[in-house]
């Protein structure tokens, strides 16, 4: 049966330039919170191998050894810092933040919640004045270049304001891995206002605060259907006149259950790979799951780090 095929391999070229560009930058400190199992070691291992961060390893010590013996895995050139459980290893690597000795976070084996719980703290954590939001990176092998999707991960129901910070967010990624205005295309159920539709209303006036200057460099559109924001040939059928249907690189989802099946459509459907980051604290955070691929780690930190990098040379707009 032609069904029971397995999907043919694609080459990751978009993720490949992604890691061509983060070897030419230093690589970043980095603190990992908890790799306490092989998958979140060995990720933090191997981004060090490629020299795209200085992992600062923060966990119980014995059981990180331990791991690394296991999975045979080298440790030894890097610093390890001893704290007694999961709650303890967030709360010490967002704080190595705080105090300057680590310019990104990366999860490791526990909780996306305890981590970004600690990284939310009003006293403690690395707030801004910006929403934290997700973004995943897809690679997917019918689209000519990185498909942005957000935010598919961290706000379940976002209010307009929400969203403008979600894209904000999105846009300082994109324009930080190097497109000077990406295409944002606001997805919805249709491409016209419907009052019964609220996403279509909020996309309206997304679209408007661009205008306003309230969200800045990029190119928005809204309300669009998924169809008209990635396929020329839907925009052609439908007669659609806009500089980002079509060719959207940033899509905004109207809530995260939609942004979650999107993406995992895309995932299992589509044979594409789902970098991500988190945005909008001081640091980005890298959130890496057991079932990505080596490649999908990699591109994870490499888009991190080259972010990171840009906030170093270049003090980030808060908005």
């Amino acid at each position: 049966m032609a069904g029971s095929q397995p999907p043919p391999a694609h080459r990751h070229e978009k993720y490949e330039r992604l890691v061509a560009a983060c070897r030419a930058i230093s690589p970043v400190s980095t603190a990992v919170a908890h790799p306490c199992d092989a998958s979140s070691l060995g990720g933090a291992v191997d981004a060090a191998r490629q020299g795209f961060i200085i992992p600062i390893l923060i966990g119980p010590a014995a059981r990180i050894r331990a791991v690394a013996d296991e999975s045979g895995l080298d440790i030894v050139p890097y610093e390890i810092v001893d704290v007694p459980h999961s709650h303890a290893a967030a709360a010490t690597a967002v704080e190595m933040v705080r105090q300057g000795r680590a310019q990104l976070l990366m999860k490791g084996s526990l909780h996306t919640d305890e981590l970004l719980r600690e990284v939310a703290r009003k006293d403690s954590g690395l707030r801004t004045e910006r929403r934290i939001s997700h973004v995943f990176i897809m690679d997917v092998p019918t689209y000519a270049k990185p498909l942005f999707i957000t935010d598919a991960a961290v706000n379940i129901a976002p209010t307009l304001e929400d969203k403008r910070d979600i894209i904000q967010n999105a846009i300082d990624l994109a324009r930080a891995l190097g497109n000077p205005q990406p295409k944002v295309a606001i997805l919805s159920a249709v491409e016209t206002i419907n009052p019964k539709i609220p996403s279509t209303v909020e996309a309206g006036a997304l679209c408007k605060m661009a205008d306003r200057g309230q969200i800045t460099g990029g190119l928005l559109d809204g309300p669009l259907a998924l169809d008209n924001a990635i396929s020329p040939e839907a925009v052609r059928i439908k007669g659609i006149a806009s500089p980002v249907a079509g060719q959207a690189d940033i899509l905004v989802v109207p809530d995260l259950e939609a942004g979650n099946m999107l993406a995992k459509n895309l995932t299992f459907l589509a044979n594409a790979d789902a970098a991500g980051i988190v945005l909008g604290a001081r640091v980005p955070i890298v959130l890496t799951s057991r079932a990505d691929s080596v490649m999908t780690r990699m591109a994870s930190c490499a888009v991190a780090a080259l972010y990171a990098h840009r906030q170093r040379i270049e003090q980030p707009v808060k908005g």
